[in-house]
């Protein structure tokens, strides 16, 4: 033991000591995040092996998703805890003593635009956009793909605008309400303009998602540190500023502004929805490649997505032509490069080819060819891939946390003129927080992202019948001769044949449109459905459904470790009137409830605008009839519960279901997910306010009462 300036004290540790002290911590953390994602990962696994009785596919490179997932997770706040928190708390805490006014607001919204960059959760976003067809959702297309950085600088913007409105309600006292009462419906009526047009009609589900996918384990810890050390300065001069509650809600409201507004910007240039068709005919060509990088770029996409006699247009109708660039495409690996996003993108889309010849060309032999057929799609992911991969994400990382960290600590030297504290514990956990988003985002992208994908594409098997093209099965060599005929109910014959695959026997029905004479080859691609009830949609399979998503939601709302820690907040301001146990319950109740209805949105293909006025003007009564207190606390609720696990899976969960069912886009359950619990809190609330006014003034009458015993 060794005594230091200032009266601390250092202890010298062994290196074995020292060891197992950071095991013992790692260990903790570690089971921390296991504990957080275990329910709901299990839980959506069982549910498709045991329930809808669908293998999982990719089995193996999932589990190494959720590994990467766990490790990211905890490497990522365990350097918020030690780099980025700390920062906040001190810039917090001293600005109001140092800055002016005009000072802390720009810091307050400069901070809120890079605590947005830094959210893991944008990257789920960005990954949505894989599935959005540009003739469905031209507006969608374009935002989740070439203007991702538009719409991520639209959110940061739409964050740093409500931090520095919080700022301001902290510094002067003002209430929560009125902001409530003047954001929300001038955003209903914006979303009214957006509902008529018909290319912004399907950004609605988008923006409002958006305003739950910022309030996640960044942009939450570091405002409120910030916003709890403005309000606890602020509060000496006597103002009641709500605690530091609030600025997330107005973090839950401003992006959605701002998303709806660019649309608004960009609908000049983008066309309405149409036809595959119509999108690639000559008309339509500069709306059209407008959406894309460049002309190649939208080639690449027209190959990948489209049929053959839609992108023809492309290529001037020319058949000719079109070989032409078939064949410099599978001998020019630059070309390749420009055209497709990746070379398993570009595989992938030559083994669904037609022309035998051009694949052998590719391939260079039958049994390379059948290798990369009955692998699902080219080489595979080899180490180029996935040093690609890691340099990707470790750039969007670098991007995220650098800038961030330089602000936050350019801060403290230039505006505080402080040094930092303890800056050996901030620097490690800045590198905590890089590598565990690294981490993170390779899970998603392996892990949850495809878990949530194959769930949301097979959960309609519970009331239709669909079919499972990731479970393709090419047979060689097929011969005609073994198919057999059986007869069905209806008296008609039914073709099929025996099949042995990985030592387990299929019965698969023989169909003469699946069989390639010329190759000897036979496709087949199985089905599943309806499993509950016969006929389509039926209401047995379709409550099972919407039964799957509240369990899903409630489970994965409880599991949030944020919630846990508003609960004993509450708990706290309410001096036990409204308890932490009876806040995650009303919580987890609307989130599972918002999750539920969120996918009924998608199958019966319903209004998501008139979804959101209903019950958004329903708050506005509650809100009004609510004291200050459970205003702030039911309006917070909303932000705690979409994490960095619920927002990946339920983004990809509701993509997944919508490509599915058919729909166009898949967005919007996440915004019912995050206004359902304000009103079931605020519900409690008025319950809870209305037993304890009836407490007190029972109470009242019993000490009026005893007085008048007393007096006679």
């Amino acid at each position: 033991m060794k005594p230091e300036k200032h009266g601390k004290t250092r202890y010298r540790v062994s290196t074995a000591e020292a060891f197992k002290l950071a095991f013992r911590h790692a260990k903790k953390r570690i089971l921390e995040q296991i504990r957080a994602i275990a329910l709901i990962i299990v839980y959506m696994v069982l549910f498709q092996v045991l329930v809808l009785n669908i293998p999982l596919v990719d089995s193996g490179l999932i589990t190494f998703g959720f590994v990467l997932v766990i490790f990211g997770l905890a490497f990522f706040m365990e350097g918020l805890l030690l780099g980025l928190m700390p920062l906040g708390e001190v810039i917090g805490i001293r600005m109001p003593l140092k800055a002016s006014m005009a000072t802390i607001l720009i810091i307050g919204f400069i901070l809120g635009i890079g605590a947005t960059f830094a959210e893991p959760s944008i990257g789920a976003l960005r990954m949505a956009g894989q599935s959005i067809k540009a003739w469905n959702s031209p507006m969608l297309f374009l935002l989740l793909n070439k203007f991702a950085a538009y719409l991520v600088y639209a959110i940061g913007i739409g964050v740093g605008l409500a931090v520095v409105f919080g700022m301001l309600r902290f510094l002067y006292g003002f209430s929560l309400k009125p902001f409530i009462f003047i954001s929300v419906p001038f955003l209903l009526f914006i979303s009214l303009f957006a509902y008529i047009k018909p290319n912004l009609n399907q950004l609605l589900g988008l923006a409002w998602d958006c305003g739950a996918v910022t309030t996640g384990p960044v942009t939450v810890p570091l405002i409120l540190a910030l916003g709890l050390g403005i309000s606890h300065v602020s509060r000496r001069g006597g103002k009641d500023n709500g605690g530091g509650f609030g600025v997330v809600t107005l973090a839950s409201l401003f992006p959605v502004l701002m998303v709806l507004l660019i649309g608004f910007v960009l609908s000049s240039k983008v066309q309405a929805p149409m036809s595959e068709k119509q999108f690639y005919t000559m008309e339509n060509r500069e709306s059209a490649l407008y959406l894309f990088e460049s002309e190649d770029a939208m080639k690449g996409y027209a190959l990948a997505y489209s049929s053959r006699e839609n992108y023809l247009p492309l290529f001037d109708n020319d058949e000719a032509k079109l070989n032409e660039f078939k064949d410099k495409l599978i001998s020019d690996a630059a070309m390749q490069g420009k055209v497709f996003k990746s070379q398993n993108e570009f595989e992938s889309w030559l083994i669904n080819q037609d022309d035998h010849q051009l694949k052998l060309k590719y391939f260079g032999s039958e049994e390379k060819l059948f290798d990369a057929i009955y692998k699902g799609g080219g080489k595979g992911a080899d180490f180029m891939e996935v040093l690609k991969d890691f340099r990707r994400h470790s750039a969007s990382a670098a991007q995220a946390i650098v800038p961030l960290s330089l602000f936050l600590i350019l801060v403290m030297f230039f505006v505080l003129r402080e040094r930092l504290p303890r800056a050996d514990e901030i620097f490690l956990g800045l590198f905590f927080a890089f590598l565990g988003m690294v981490l993170f985002s390779g899970g998603i992208e392996l892990g949850l992202g495809k878990i949530g994908d194959q769930v949301g594409a097979n959960l309609p098997a519970s009331y239709t019948k669909i079919e499972r093209p990731s479970e393709k099965m090419v047979i060689r060599d097929f011969n005609p001769e073994i198919v057999n005929i059986a007869i069905g109910d209806d008296g008609k014959a039914k073709p099929f044949f025996y099949y042995e695959h990985k030592e387990k026997l299929y019965k698969v029905p023989f169909e003469e449109k699946c069989f390639n004479a010329e190759l000897g080859q036979y496709e087949y691609i199985p089905s599943s459905g309806p499993l509950f009830g016969s006929g389509d949609r039926t209401k047995a399979g379709l409550f099972v459904v919407l039964l799957f998503a509240f369990i899903m939601g409630y489970g994965a709302t409880l599991a949030e470790p944020a919630l846990n820690a508003l609960g004993m907040a509450v708990e706290d301001i309410t001096v036990g009137t409204f308890k932490k146990s009876l806040l995650i319950q009303s919580v987890g109740v609307g989130v599972g409830a918002g999750i539920a209805i969120g996918l009924a949105k998608i199958i019966w293909d319903l209004p998501l605008f008139w979804m959101l006025v209903i019950p958004y003007m329903l708050l506005m009564v509650f809100t009004k009839l609510s004291s200050e207190e459970f205003v702030n606390i039911g309006w917070d609720s909303a932000g705690v519960t979409t994490g960095p696990i619920t927002v990946p899976l339920v983004l990809s969960l509701g993509l997944g279901i919508g490509a599915q069912v058919g729909a166009a886009e898949g967005f919007g359950i996440l915004s019912m997910a995050s206004v359902c619990p304000i009103i079931s809190v605020l519900s409690v609330g008025l319950i809870v306010n209305r037993r304890r006014k009836s407490a007190l003034k029972a109470l009242d009458a019993d000490e009026g009462k005893e007085a008048k015993e007393v007096a006679a």
